[in-house]
């Protein structure tokens, strides 16, 4: 099976739906190492999306993902908005003439947007940013792939690789954003951009488990 335009619409829907739930944790996250708005952007921003969703519902794969990622960048404050709008417009530039995602269009998609957001933030792996997330993530579809694994299969395994740099985080010194003004103190405290990275690869994967 293949990732549909109504999976997609189901993936969206449910990240929008884990960000509402997860507001609170990821704008305490956000306290610790910055301006403690990553949860109420992340939240505003999905909340525009989802009253956006219906006029996008009878568009092809990448004309949703393209509206998904201008609506954020419309109304997500912070690096947050211009960041997850990138995630969203390279995805929609790679599936550019697909009906259906197979996983090495996923892996092709995911990589345009790391790279996007690489670019856009000028941030790099082990810098205590969703790059951390992001990079071990692609690693693991990239593996997926060459192991023609299963769909499902292979979103779980990028999901909980995303899972283990958002972990990896923790130690870490920011180095980039707000984060980084706090120098050595900004160590033993979880990236929030690499959290919701992790919950957006996750919902994936439990949406899309069955492809």
């Amino acid at each position: 099976m293949a990732i549909s335009r109504d999976d997609v619409l189901a993936w969206i829907r449910a990240f929008a739906q884990i960000i509402e739930e997860n507001n609170e944790y990821l704008t305490n996250l956000d306290r610790e190492i910055g301006d403690a708005d990553h949860g109420a952007n992340m939240n505003r921003g999905f909340k525009a999306v989802m009253t956006k969703l219906p006029t996008l519902e009878t568009g092809d794969i990448p004309s949703i993902l393209k509206g998904v990622g201008m609506t954020l960048l419309s109304s997500v404050g912070g690096a947050s908005g211009p960041l997850y709008s990138t995630v969203f417009m390279q995805l929609s530039k790679t599936f550019a003439g697909k009906e259906q995602l197979e996983l090495a269009d996923w892996c092709a998609g995911w990589e345009a947007a790391e790279q996007g957001v690489q670019m856009r933030g000028k941030a790099v792996p082990g810098e205590k940013t969703m790059v951390d997330a992001m990079q071990p993530a692609l690693d693991a579809l990239k593996e997926a792939v060459a192991q023609n694994l299963p769909i499902g299969e292979g979103l779980r395994k990028s999901a909980d690789a995303a899972h283990e740099g958002m972990l990896a985080t923790i130690p870490l010194v920011a180095r980039k954003g707000r984060a980084s003004y706090l120098g050595e103190r900004s160590a033993n405290h979880q990236d929030p951009g690499a959290t919701s990275t992790y919950f957006l690869l996750d919902s994936a994967a439990k949406t899309w488990a069955n492809c």
